[in-house]
């Protein structure tokens, strides 16, 4: 018998568990607590969907030429250093990949 089912066996043997006719009645307390929380949902639902109303159709801008004209070059691998630099003689030399040798 593994772990779990000894501790099953274990807790249904326990004395004292509860019987007769008050047995499994729910109180008027958990009553309460369930409708609490639907009323919750449902006012949560409305919020969101008042909020989902005031969201446009689409997020296509209506005139993308400004925004296309930015977007131009900007996939360079980064932004090049100032002009004179040491840097900019060894960023604009190409690089070479390595090279594999099969042997």
């Amino acid at each position: 018998m593994n772990l779990a089912g000894a501790t099953v066996a274990l807790l249904a043997q326990t004395q004292g568990t509860p019987t007769g006719p008050e047995f499994g009645k729910a109180s008027p307390v958990g009553l309460l607590i369930i409708v609490v929380l639907l009323v919750g949902t449902v006012l949560l639902i409305r919020s969101m969907n008042k909020q989902l109303r005031k969201l446009p159709d689409t997020f296509e801008p209506e005139h993308p030429e400004a925004d296309q004209a930015a977007d131009e070059g900007t996939d360079r691998g980064g932004a090049l250093p100032p002009a004179g630099s040491e840097a900019t003689t060894t960023a604009t030399k190409p690089s070479t990949p390595p090279t594999q040798t099969s042997g």
